[in-house]
């Protein structure tokens, strides 16, 4: 699996930021995407991952996605993913 680029977190959330190579229409481009989740023990005590949240971890899911989008935005990839998807 590739490594991501950064990776917020906040107690057992998380949002981490892949970059993504594409080509269309004989030109590559790089759009980068947003993964998030949601860790946990289970009963036998191993680390497992979910999308799902508990009430208490909404704020936290809150605070990683706005530190991925403020970090996406911030760098201008936002307007460049808008004019690429704006060209299909």
């Amino acid at each position: 699996m590739a490594q991501p680029e950064i990776t917020f977190r906040h107690g057992p959330c998380s949002a981490s930021i892949f970059e993504n190579e594409y080509t269309r229409g004989g030109e590559s481009f790089t759009m980068r995407t947003v993964s998030f989740q949601r860790s946990y023990l289970d009963k036998e005590g191993n680390w497992q991952r979910t999308n799902s949240l508990k009430v208490n971890d909404i704020p936290k899911a809150v605070l990683v996605l706005n530190k991925a989008y403020e970090f996406l935005t911030s760098t201008g990839q936002a307007e460049a993913e808008a004019n690429a998807v704006m060209a299909d």
